[in-house]
């Protein structure tokens, strides 16, 4: 079964592969020809999601799903959140993001934060939405080279290595983007 996920993010489409397996083949907008942006103006993970995958499924009529991810840090309110991606300038920048991040959280001793992440599915314009989360702490500085944004200061609580040095197999198994796929996962095989 084809299904259209709303990204180009190399590394999410890989994670998703992973863990959804070979029953389901996924496809990226670019395959349909379709290279535009979709917008991320709403003003909640699962309304951006919702809204993502809604596009495409309107210019395709496929099943699609789509995800956004934030990163909620609690000594700031829950920032950056829905603007995870574009905290530091709107060029999508992780280095500026994470230092950004760091600065703020300056002389700040509660570092609790957490990764959310909705995946929204359409099928036959149905929405179904799935949560995922991993709660942790931010460190002063970046360590690990794998994974991506804010995953070299993000510190899995019950962890001492940060997101960005577990391995890709470590890191599925617990991550936010990991649980909610594996519960898009889990639907979509009880279709079958």
């Amino acid at each position: 079964m084809d299904i259209i996920f709303a990204t180009s993010n190399l590394h999410k489409l890989n994670e998703a592969k992973a863990i959804i397996g070979d029953l389901f083949s996924l496809i990226t907008p670019r395959e349909l020809g379709i290279y535009e942006d979709i917008p991320e103006d709403e003003d909640t993970l699962q309304e951006n999601a919702i809204f993502k995958a809604r596009y495409l499924w309107e210019r395709c009529g496929k099943v699609c799903f789509a995800d956004d991810t934030g990163l909620e840090v609690d000594a700031l309110g829950g920032a950056p959140g829905v603007r995870s991606a574009r905290y530091a300038s709107d060029e999508c920048d992780s280095r500026r993001n994470m230092q950004k991040l760091i600065k703020e959280l300056n002389g700040i001793s509660n570092r609790k934060a957490r990764f959310r992440t909705i995946v929204a599915l359409v099928i036959d314009d149905k929405v179904s939405l799935f949560e995922g989360q991993l709660k942790g702490s931010i460190i002063n500085s970046p360590s690990g080279s794998e994974g991506f944004g804010y995953d070299p200061i993000f510190l899995p609580e019950g962890y001492t290595k940060t997101l960005a040095e577990l391995t890709s197999h470590e890191k599925n198994l617990i991550s936010h983007r990991g649980i909610a796929m594996r519960k898009l996962s889990d639907f979509l095989k009880s279709m079958l």
